[in-house]
């Protein structure tokens, strides 16, 4: 019998390597061309097909082994955020490049942790004969630009029977979840700059038209719906001086909500606002498309059969030094994180866990709810029923984009989790392909929960990435 644990603990020190090099150089979205050339040599290295520029991304990538009818795909991600550089290992604020990039989301362990899924199944391929084909997708741009928007687009997952995912997290537990669809948006304002005291009649100011903007979206969130949500951030001020009339300016939008009619609607209005805008300081108007996700569709059959493997699986253990090491991170927290950090847990967990602060129990699946956060994940759940597992990498209450979640990145407990992860996505892989009334059920699953309605990307013809 294939011993999926056992193959994972031979090739550990490789996967940790290689999740540590993609840590250490770390790549923002479209950016990841170190990341990328990595996974592309492991996986020719593994005896994988590799397919570069997939979906004309640049910083995609394809494997694939086998011949099989049943195509099974997992899920991988690489891209780094801005301004989270991070010392790993460290228990305080200690950036190692000022405004450098960080894994603050934990990409480095997700990307390997779910090539590392695809390589065991590879293995449990050759070991069993089972007429599969094994597909790694290594996908960018999840923070920003959606890149597997763009492939799901592109057709890159229409002939894929499951796809299986992961996160990096605080807790061990079945993602049974929706997720917000989401769209990204570059506005930007072109004026005329004069001196702003001799000839403050002759300039028309872009960055008065940005904080017009601001404020006209400010307003519209007395008119949404609540469960809408509108982020922005300003990009370019127009400069340092205060003297000049800013020429140009521009800001970031990112506008989320559980339905992608919802979001669109919402975009049509922030987009009046901001013509608006240009109007009342005679400035010109101009929109970039950045990226955009569908809402996650969850799926009950394959959440049912992750839990399965998470409550048969050998629990992670940690040392005296790991231990004492989350304790320090615990500390950097305010009050309100610390009092969150055992939200999701039954009393017996926290009474099992006493004063430690990495937890190693599963949870158990809890009802399907709605994260107020958005994954282009979400884009391939519309054509593939998707699962993901979430497994404990970071000290309990750890918010994600921090600069605590990059110390753990390249730590031990960072490792285990990945590699704990990846035990769970082959193991729900092999019992999902063993047990033959699994896939249809999830496929018919899908079918219903989408009652008709056909995939339509968010993504734009000319997206302009």
């Amino acid at each position: 019998m294939f011993n999926t644990q056992a193959f994972l603990d031979g090739k550990k020190t490789e996967f940790t390597q290689l999740s540590d090099a993609i840590w250490e150089v770390p790549e923002v979205y479209y950016y990841e061309k170190h990341a990328v050339s990595l996974m592309a040599k492991a996986l020719d290295d593994e005896g994988f097909s590799v397919e570069r520029n997939v979906a004309g991304l640049e910083t995609a990538v394809k494997g694939e082994f086998g011949t099989g009818p049943t195509v099974i795909a997992f899920l991988g991600e690489y891209d780094a955020l801005s301004n989270l550089s991070q010392a790993g290992g460290a228990t305080a604020y200690q950036p190692l490049e000022q405004a450098g990039n960080g894994h603050g989301c934990g990409h480095n362990l997700l990307g390997v942790g779910s090539f590392a899924a695809a390589i065991t199944l590879k293995a449990y391929i050759e070991a069993t004969n089972a007429p599969i084909t094994v597909r790694f997708y290594g996908c960018p741009a999840e923070e920003a630009g959606s890149g597997k928007a763009v492939m799901t687009k592109a057709g890159v997952f229409d002939d894929v029977d499951l796809a299986i995912s992961w996160h990096p997290n605080t807790v061990n537990a079945v993602m049974n979840i929706s997720s917000l669809a989401n769209y990204a948006v570059d506005f930007s304002f072109e004026g005329k700059s004069a001196h702003a005291a001799a000839a403050p009649h002759l300039g028309r100011s872009a960055l008065d038209a940005v904080e017009l903007m601001n404020v006209g979206v400010n307003f519209l969130r007395e008119h949404v719906e609540s469960d809408v949500r509108m982020h922005y951030a300003i990009t370019n001020a127009g400069g340092l001086s205060a003297n000049v009339v800013q020429a140009q300016a521009e800001v970031s939008y990112l506008i989320r909500a559980p339905k992608k009619a919802q979001v669109m609607s919402v975009f049509e209005r922030v987009k009046k606002i901001a013509e608006g805008a240009a109007l009342m300081t005679e400035t010109s108007m101009n929109y970039h498309f950045k990226g955009a996700a569908s809402n996650l569709i969850p799926n009950t059959v394959l959440a049912n059969v992750m839990q399965a493997q998470l409550e048969k699986i050998t629990p992670v253990t940690y040392t005296a030094e790991e231990y004492a090491y989350a304790s320090a991170i615990f500390e950097t927290f305010d009050p309100q994180t610390q009092a969150e950090a055992t939200a999701l847990f039954p009393d017996v967990l926290v009474q099992a866990l006493a004063d430690k602060k990495l937890n190693h129990y599963p949870l158990p699946l809890l009802p399907e709810s709605t994260m107020m956060a958005s994954t282009d994940v979400g884009d391939v759940s519309w054509k593939v029923p998707t699962v993901q597992v979430a497994t404990a990498c970071w000290t309990m209450g750890t918010p994600p984009h921090t600069w605590q979640v990059v110390s753990h990145g390249n730590t031990t407990v960072g490792h285990k989790g990945m590699m704990q992860a990846a035990e769970l996505m082959v193991n729900t892989a092999i019992a999902s392909l063993t047990d033959s009334a699994i896939i249809p059920a999830a496929k018919a699953e899908l079918k219903t929960r989408l009652n008709g309605e056909p995939y339509v990307s968010l993504v734009p013809d000319e997206r302009g990435v």
